[in-house]
């Protein structure tokens, strides 16, 4: 156990830097940022938005469990126990969001600019509040078209971040469960991809950085719990005899 939480506690040390970084820096979401890079950042945030989130974790399910390579029983276990993290940090995240109600940067900026009222925005059904969104941003020039429906479509509560949630969990579980394998270039691509979708969550005006910091701690809890039901019930992570010599063969590539 206390090697599970040393991996995943470094993985969301790792992923906490920028959010922190972001925070105390005092930075303030302004629309229009890094315009040039808003659209790749959208395209990172789409891979977690319904339905390509549900993609998304069906491909990192496959690869996760052939990398563990482990006999048919216990995939299926391992299936359950990572897609049950998931799932218990998006129920986790909806009902922390009704409990707190705190607005999105977009929604602020729609009161400042364009005189609506925060509470009376989220007394409105979902679809209410999408329509309201595509109305008052109709004849804005200045925003992209498809930034304009990302929020009409996003009109949710702020903290925490869901699509957060979703995407350091998988980075988490890839260190959690793929280190001992030394499945070094898959951990560090969930992690980059990771870190992308939580920066595109505060430059498209989605997210406070506190929504990111506490998204990477609900996370890190439950991948914990995750890692270490899956080496209880699923069989040691640790590599065996028939593996070690391509894991050498790796370590001496790098």
């Amino acid at each position: 156990m206390l090697k599970i939480i040393q991996r995943t506690t470094t993985g969301a040390f790792l992923l906490l830097l920028m959010p922190l970084s972001v925070w105390i820096s005092g930075w303030q979401w302004q629309p229009g940022e890094a315009r040039h890079l808003l659209r790749f950042l959208f395209w990172m945030t789409e891979t977690v938005t319904s339905p390509w989130g549900i993609l998304t974790s069906l491909l990192l399910s496959a690869w996760m469990l052939w990398c563990l390579r482990f006999r048919l029983k216990p995939a299926i276990l391992l299936l359950i126990i990572m897609n049950g993290a998931i799932l218990s940090g998006q129920y986790t995240k909806s009902w922390i969001k009704e409990q707190v109600q705190e607005p999105r940067p977009y929604v602020v900026w729609l009161e400042h600019s364009h005189g609506v009222s925060e509470e009376q925005f989220y007394q409105l059904k979902r679809k209410q509040r999408g329509e309201m969104v595509s109305a008052l941003l109709a004849n804005d020039t200045h925003l992209p078209s498809w930034l304009k429906n990302h929020w009409a479509f996003e009109t949710g509560f702020a903290f925490p971040s869901g699509h957060t949630l979703f995407a350091a969990s998988w980075a988490l579980l890839a260190i959690g469960l793929l280190w001992p394998r030394r499945r070094i270039a898959t951990i560090a691509v969930l992690f980059v991809w990771a870190t992308l979708v939580m920066g595109s969550r505060l430059l498209l005006g989605m997210h406070w950085p506190r929504d990111l910091v506490m998204a990477t701690l609900i996370s890190w809890l439950l991948v914990t719990l995750a890692t270490w039901l899956a080496q209880r019930f699923c069989g040691p992570l640790t590599v065996p005899p028939q593996e070690q010599q391509e894991i050498a063969r790796r370590d001496d590539g790098l």
